[in-house]
């Protein structure tokens, strides 16, 4: 008897999950808030490693797909000082597949393929222990039950409560993203600057990464160690610390408002690195948020949770890779289970598997932005250094 398996949430952790599962032939439902596949823009690009995302990849059926679609050049690196002179110069290793970047929309129109997915179904709350199963409640106001609801939406999951009374807590440090279009038409300095892959600066607690994306689209990062409401509070002092107990306030700023507070924050640096601001459209504000290091739940029947909703991290290239082998990994044990019994061993067996390893690599992510975000802009090309080291 087939079980009733539900996801919540068609990013990557989700769709993986389905798609492993749907190449079992065993059913899933796929909910999502979002009203339709583009509602909004999923943002920049990832690189999948060989023995995480790629492996997911490969469980899902897809590899060959993936390595048509991505961009083995993007693993390109480049660091300079903040007066623009060039400290590191990575090329691409045409016989390095490692880490091959792909955008993110591109991955997720994969990874949905054929997947019926149910758009615009946002989800209040999860209740197990119902005697029909685990009851999911919908902000339609309709509701179902289901044998197994994997939480895989996000950092403000609605699944987790279910299972943790935790919730991300502020970094100290902000991000400020926005995006350069037809670079190479338009930019075409900035187009040789960012290369094939990407360009990093790093000074005292700040940093800019601008990324290339396919057709000619390159997203812009700044980073810096600031209060929540810097950008809301002309008063606020960036380097005046964090409030990690605060939820992240509206917007108040305008894009050209913004943009001009950013650009205070860099004075002085290299007019080159100033311009992948000055270009930039859509500033976005974005705190980074995080879970607790090794975050673990007592087991609850029914209820599991995946990616971000399992251990929100700094992002430093390992969350989504964690999440889609996470996603391939419990798609695959839930397939083989016999029963409802057999389903609750194999879910209890995945997680604490999936806790030890994403323990190690949260540890890994917070000492990361640590060092990229520091009093001593060292630290940042140190930890590249050993990085492309190993």
């Amino acid at each position: 008897m087939r079980q009733r398996i539900a996801v919540i949430g068609a990013g990557p952790a989700g769709l993986t999950f389905a798609r492993v599962l749907h190449r079992h032939d065993h059913p899933v439902t796929v909910f999502e808030r979002d009203p339709a596949p583009d509602a909004r823009p999923q943002g920049g690009t990832l690189d999948l490693h060989r023995n995480l995302g790629q492996l997911a990849m490969s469980k899902a059926g897809l590899l060959e797909e993936f390595q048509a679609l991505s961009r083995p050049e993007g693993q390109a690196m480049r660091i300079l000082d903040t007066d623009g002179t060039v400290l590191r110069d990575w090329p691409h290793n045409p016989d390095d597949d490692a880490n091959p970047e792909i955008d993110r929309g591109r991955l997720r129109d994969l990874l949905l393929g054929s997947l019926d997915v149910q758009w615009g179904r946002g989800v209040t709350e999860v209740v197990p222990g119902t005697p029909d199963g685990v009851l999911v409640r919908f902000a339609d106001g309709r509701q179902e039950t289901f044998d197994l609801v994997a939480g895989a939406d996000g950092a403000w999951s609605r699944v987790r409560p279910a299972v943790s009374s935790v919730t991300p807590h502020y970094t100290g440090v902000t991000t400020v993203e926005t995006s350069i279009d037809d670079v190479d038409v338009r930019h075409p300095g900035l187009a040789r600057l960012i290369g094939d892959g990407s360009v990093a600066v790093y000074g005292v607690n700040r940093g800019v990464v601008a990324q290339r994306n396919s057709g000619g689209h390159v997203k812009v990062y700044a980073q810096f160690r600031a209060p929540l409401d810097w950008h809301a509070n002309p008063d606020a002092n960036p380097d005046a610390g964090s409030d990690a107990g605060s939820d992240a306030g509206p917007d108040q700023a305008g894009a050209e408002t913004l943009r001009s507070r950013v650009l205070a924050l860099f004075d002085g640096w290299s007019a080159p690195v100033l311009d992948l601001l000055r270009h930039g459209t859509a500033f976005v504000h974005r705190p980074l948020y995080v879970l607790p290091v090794g975050h673990t739940w007592a087991h609850v029947r029914g209820v599991t949770l995946l990616g971000d909703a399992a251990h929100l991290m700094p992002p430093l290239g390992v969350g989504a890779n964690l999440a889609m082998l996470e996603g391939a990994e419990l798609a695959e044990a839930v397939a083989t289970a016999s029963g409802h019994d057999d389903l609750d061993r194999v879910v209890r067996a995945f997680e604490e598997q999936m806790w030890a390893r994403a323990g190690r690599w949260a540890k890994f992510a917070t000492a990361g932005l640590e060092r990229l975000v520091s009093p001593d802009p060292a630290d940042a090309i140190a930890l590249f250094d050993e990085v492309n080291a190993s």
